[in-house]
């Protein structure tokens, strides 16, 4: 993969790898793609809000032609998410093709369709090399797992894991979102891990989607904060983290030393984005707000149009001054933090991130707040159920109760409300 031509700026001769990303590269070195909106459960946290599919989502041939140019692109994987990507029809016919078309998958489910047949075909020769399955599991027990992600979801991760243990497919991942209710189990969760022969994977909580409603209720406290960074200064080589929690790494010392394993840097726009179920395109594989949108690869030029000409992309591949971080002591370290983290709680993109391990963003956020200047986005989409289900979460129980404690009985507002897969037609 070459470096992105014809920029403004002058990009460096050698230098470290982060130098190089904050220009941008010509293609991703992967993105997320949320194949549907469609989903089984409810997860109090969703980043997209998922429950009902968007009766515009790609069809079939679409998304073929999407891996086609993949292909072209040469981007090293994808990361398939949504909703629950196997409850699309055509979901393993995608992912035969993108095998057979060199596009490594990597897709993240909450296991409900991984039965004993598909766990063999995913250990399969023909598979080697290019699948990799993340089951996710916010509890290393029922109690804490099903209060955010609903009623019998743990029993059904563990399943799908035994299924993939028992057919000899080898270093599935345990995906975990970090919680103020989860942090605690961090040495479980490594357990759980190392019995189904699992990498564990941590990620952190975003405010964004549903995760907005519970963010009050589940982000980590300052305390926990600690205890995550030392769990994973302990266990970080072992451990998956992926670019989550880079703000962390201003617990250690300001030349650098101390920092996490990862990249040390936000990548969106420079090297990940997100393509949604209808072929929009998102910055921030976190940040599903028509604010962050790039384009629609169904347009002229494709996925590739939009990630090489979007004025969106360009803006985030320019010099950042880093604005109020600039000053800190320890902005080479954690970079500011999330852009998306700091979007949905009312914090501005060049300020500090809002768990800021040296108080900032706490600070910050409550001087917005006292002057009456927080100003939190609304969400620019909602694919959630009109009517609860009786796997709903704890917490996405409580978020809809009235203030008599009376709970929300909306009548579904179509066919979709009601099923998460009303209307789909597989080619």
């Amino acid at each position: 993969m070459t470096l992105a031509p014809d920029r403004p700026q002058v990009r460096p001769v050698g230098g470290t790898l982060i130098q190089q990303f904050e220009l941008g590269l010509d293609a991703p070195i992967c993105l997320t793609w949320e194949l549907t909106y469609a989903c089984n459960l409810e997860c109090a946290h969703c980043l997209s809000s998922s429950g009902r599919r968007d009766p515009r989502e790609l069809t079939t041939e679409q998304a073929k032609a999407v891996i086609d140019e993949l292909e072209r692109m040469q981007v090293f994987y994808v990361n398939i998410g949504g909703g629950e990507p196997t409850i699309r029809p055509d979901f393993w016919e995608l992912l035969e093709y993108a095998i057979a078309h060199h596009v490594g998958v990597k897709f993240s489910t909450n296991g409900v369709r991984i039965d004993p047949e598909r766990a063999r075909l995913l250990a399969s020769p023909a598979m080697k090399g290019y699948v990799d399955v993340q089951i996710s599991l916010d509890g290393a027990t029922a109690e804490v797992n099903d209060r955010v992600r609903g009623p019998g979801s743990y029993d059904t991760a563990l399943r799908a894991l035994e299924h993939l243990k028992e057919a000899g497919f080898k270093d599935a991942k345990i995906s975990v979102v970090c919680t103020r209710e989860n942090i605690g189990q961090l040495d479980a969760f490594k357990a759980l891990a190392d019995h189904y022969g699992a990498t564990l994977r941590l990620t952190r909580l975003r405010p964004s989607g549903r995760g907005a409603d519970v963010w009050d209720e589940l982000h980590p406290l300052p305390h926990q904060q600690r205890e995550l960074y030392d769990w994973l200064v302990a266990h970080g080589e072992n451990v998956l983290t992926g670019d989550s929690f880079f703000h962390l790494s201003a617990f250690g010392a300001a030349d650098g030393s101390g920092a996490l394993p990862g990249l040390n840097l936000c990548g969106a726009g420079r090297v990940v984005c997100l393509i949604d179920p209808i072929g929009d395109v998102y910055a921030c594989p976190f940040a599903i707000h028509d604010n962050f949108l790039a384009g629609n690869l169904l347009t002229e030029g494709g996925f590739g149009n939009v990630w090489r000409d979007s004025p969106l992309f360009a803006e985030l591949r320019s010099p950042q001054t880093g604005g109020a971080c600039s000053s800190c002591q320890f902005f080479d370290t954690c970079r500011g933090g999330c852009m998306a983290a700091k979007f949905f709680t009312g914090l501005p993109l060049d300020g500090p991130d809002p768990e800021c391990v040296q108080g900032y963003g706490e600070a910050a956020l409550s001087e917005l707040t006292q002057a009456g200047h927080r100003a939190i986005p609304a969400a620019s989409q909602d694919h959630s159920r009109a009517v609860p289900t009786r796997n709903q979460p704890v917490l996405l129980q409580l978020s809809r109760r009235t203030d008599l404690g009376a709970q929300v009985q909306a009548p579904p507002a179509s066919a979709c409300a009601e099923s998460p897969l009303a209307g789909f037609v597989p080619n």
